[in-house]
């Protein structure tokens, strides 16, 4: 018969060792098991930060010789980027203290981000900072195109807006003119950031705004009543209408416009006016006169379908934003095409979603805004000057490897060549019949 009390003695001090032993894995850290961390264990260096080379965007492409250059892109205010080290070196608080919903000192002083979201006008003022309406951050955007430094003119703060739209700058003096589509005005906004003026006489629905700084006028483009207003750039008194208004933007004469868009103002004062609805540019001399329309429908480059903006360039040469193509179209002043931009609908640099405007600024800078996300990226256009400096230049190098090719068959030395059939046995001295 077994012996009861041995066994129960046995299974007493086996379930006592079980005991004895969880209680001795459970005081030693769980890190044992996993071999022990060395202390002086430098930190991971962070990956490097990856580099495009934006070079390699121009238009036309290589081998033609390049006319439009990608340099740059801007989507919002730099945000302070902290290093591995300073993010080690933050003070850390308790999960209690969290609990409770107190915060580290350092990041209650963390900013808030701003995003374009619509950006819309844009315009350049004499520093070369680059100024962006956008209507529902309800801001303006100032960018220092060197630095990348942002600053904003805000809503509540130096002025009030609604839903802001169109934006240009008198860089003789950078007054900023920035139109209001709700409250039904322009302000005029001095250099330092103070109100002047708020413009309203004849217009209903103002969109964009373009500023002639030698025949001191300023146009905006009114897409209720079909009209281009022209004011006094100084005085802000109303000067004359261009365009037949309340017709329903149903007007396809020329002169008359059916929902005009962007404008620009070129070197000699003549105005561009982008007629959305009709698919055309309209152009008029600086006292309001129609010289001619450029342009037809159609959905390819060189055609139009909803010119949204335009601008010119220090060679004359007419650029336009297609929203609809999602394209930038650069033409000639009759109309031809020279090159063109995008089309694809994409975010890649040099294509375009949600394209509504393009400028140009004098030193030959073309920035395009679009709304599908807010960006506006920043190309450089090469003047017929420079291209034809390009092809001289390549024209040269081509003759001088041509002139090399050439001098290096004729140098090859005169006993590496075999001498001909018949005369090597002739003797020395005698002559060659």
């Amino acid at each position: 018969m077994p012996d009861v009390r041995n066994n129960s003695s046995r299974r007493l001090k086996g379930t006592a060792v079980f005991f004895v032993l969880l209680a001795v894995l459970l005081a030693v850290p769980v890190s044992s098991f996993g071999g022990k961390k060395k202390k002086d264990a430098p930190a991971a260096a962070p990956p490097p930060p990856i580099v495009v080379d934006y070079s390699r965007f121009v238009w036309p492409n290589p081998p033609a010789i390049a006319r439009v250059k990608f340099t740059a892109w801007f989507a919002g205010d730099k945000v302070d980027e902290e290093t591995t080290a300073q993010k080690a070196a933050k003070d850390k608080k308790s999960w209690m203290d969290r609990l409770a919903g107190t915060r580290p000192d350092n990041e209650k002083k963390i900013k808030p981000h701003f995003q374009l979201l619509n950006p819309y006008g844009m315009g350049v003022d004499s520093k070369g900072r680059l100024y962006v309406a956008d209507a529902k951050v309800g801001a303006i955007f100032v960018f220092n195109t060197e630095t990348r430094d942002t600053e904003l003119i805000k809503n509540g703060v130096t002025a009030h807006f609604a839903f802001i739209i169109g934006l240009a700058v008198d860089d003789s003096d950078d007054r900023v003119f920035v139109s209001d589509r709700d409250l039904r005005h322009v302000l005029v906004i001095s250099a330092d950031r103070k109100v002047e003026a708020s413009i309203s006489e004849g217009l209903v629905t103002p969109g964009e705004v373009a500023v002639d700084s030698e025949n001191r006028l300023l146009y905006v483009s009114d897409v209720a009543t079909d009209q281009v207003m022209v004011y006094d750039a100084d005085t802000f008194k109303l000067i004359r209408r261009i365009g037949t208004g309340n017709k329903q933007h149903t007007l396809t004469t020329p002169g008359d416009f059916a929902r005009p868009g962007g404008m620009a103002v070129d070197k000699d004062g003549n105005l561009y006016v982008a007629d959305t609805m009709n698919n055309r540019i309209e152009i008029f001399d600086a006292d309001g006169g129609f010289i001619k329309e450029i342009g037809k429908h159609g959905d390819g480059p060189g055609d139009f379908a909803r010119p949204k903006g335009v601008a010119v360039d220090s060679d004359g040469h007419i650029w336009v934003a297609d929203g609809m193509q999602d394209r930038v179209h650069v033409l000639n002043w009759d109309g031809q095409l020279l090159t063109w931009l995008g089309g694809k609908h994409s975010l890649i640099p040099g294509d375009f979603s949600g394209l509504v405007n393009v400028i140009i600024d004098k030193k030959n800078r073309v920035f395009t805004s679009e709304i599908y996300p807010g960006r506006v990226q920043q190309f450089r256009y090469i003047t017929d000057a420079e291209a034809e400096t390009e092809k001289r230049n390549r024209e040269k190098a081509l003759e001088e490897k041509v002139a090399q090719r050439r001098g290096s068959a004729a140098s090859v030395p005169a006993e590496t060549v075999a001498p001909k059939q018949g005369e090597q046995d002739k003797p020395e001295g005698t002559a060659a019949k």
